[in-house]
């Protein structure tokens, strides 16, 4: 598929090249581009360093986890994009409508239909925190759309940069296909050249007709779509937490040694007919029973724990 910045769009793409070539001379610190960049420092440092974005970042991220981040993004980019649609013609907003280049909604459609199935709307339902986003971005479609930068601002432009390691991340930690499912929601096919089309969109946010007020609420708007993203990290950091451990290879969750793993019905759902076949082709004098019954010793146990440990570590460091 050709690029957007192809073609009949060869006027955007000398808009970029001209912008390239002047940037350093023709950015000032009262651009709306270099406002929102020093405004939302310490907003980003701070999302950086939750402690969601940093497990995923080690690869340290489960598929049910990372499903359902999916559909907190399915929410928000729905409700984004439909604010962005209803301000296309707005002044405030026109000159960065680009649905060809950035929009999410299709892609995440991709994604969820392979994590839940053709059936994925009817399992899906919006999180408390992001139906505190969700809101928000409607509110300021509707009532002041001269903010709505801030949204796309916060979100395309993390997308086409600190996307691109988390989608690479994601598919090695997940063991998801090379082919790319799952992780539509990372692949923008229509932008050839992510740091030209991120200049682009610069050099058109400031252009835009604004006073110093609108800026500084601009600015202000962005830092509270970082709180809103940080909020729905915490929670999703939350659930992470009460997911029995699973391996990060697909293999079985991993039982935290508390309680009669016969009584979870958890494994007794996931786990029972795995250990089921096995315990069914080997008699109670065979090798299988033998393992088991040297595994359940403390020494032992301490040692499988010891090497889990070493082997995350390499997985992790090979993963950055």
């Amino acid at each position: 598929m050709p690029s957007a910045m192809e073609g009949p769009e060869a006027g955007e793409d000398a808009d970029v090249s001209r912008y390239e070539e002047t940037e350093d001379n023709n950015v000032s610190p009262t651009d709306l581009s270099e406002l929102l960049k020093e405004g939302t420092k310490e907003s980003h440092d701070r999302a950086e360093n939750t402690q969601f974005v940093k497990d995923f970042l080690k690869g340290r991220i489960r598929k049910e986890l990372f499903k359902l981040a999916t559909v907190a993004l399915h929410f928000t980019y729905s409700a984004l994009e439909e604010e962005m649609d209803r301000n296309k013609d707005n002044p405030v907003f026109a000159p960065l409508y680009f649905p060809v280049e950035l929009h999410r909604r299709e892609a995440l459609a991709k994604d969820l239909k392979y994590f839940y199935g053709e059936d994925w709307k009817e399992k899906i339902q919006c999180s408390e925190a992001t139906q505190q986003y969700v809101d928000r971005i409607h509110h300021v479609g509707q009532h002041e759309p001269e903010l709505l930068v801030a949204h796309a601002y916060t979100r395309y432009m993390g997308d086409l940069s600190g996307g691109q390691v988390l989608k690479k991340v994601a598919q090695r930690a997940l063991k998801l296909p090379s082919t790319g499912e799952g992780i539509q929601f990372y692949v923008f096919e229509n932008v050839s050249n992510a740091q030209q089309f991120k200049q682009l969109y610069r050099a058109r946010m400031n252009a835009l007709d604004l006073d110093k007020n609108t800026k500084e609420r601009i600015v202000e708007e962005a830092n509270r779509a970082f709180r809103f993203n940080m909020q729905v990290f915490d929670e999703l950091d939350k659930i992470g937490r009460s997911l029995p451990e699973e391996a990060q290879d697909g293999g079985f969750p991993v039982h935290d040694g508390k309680g009669d793993i016969r009584k979870c019905p958890y494994y007794a759902d996931k786990l029972g007919s795995a250990f089921c076949v096995l315990a069914g082709a080997a008699g109670p004098g065979s090798p299988f029973h033998a393992a088991v019954g040297l595994a359940r010793q403390p020494l032992v146990q301490l040692v499988l724990a010891a090497c889990v440990a070493v082997a995350a570590g390499a997985a992790a460091w090979y993963i950055l």
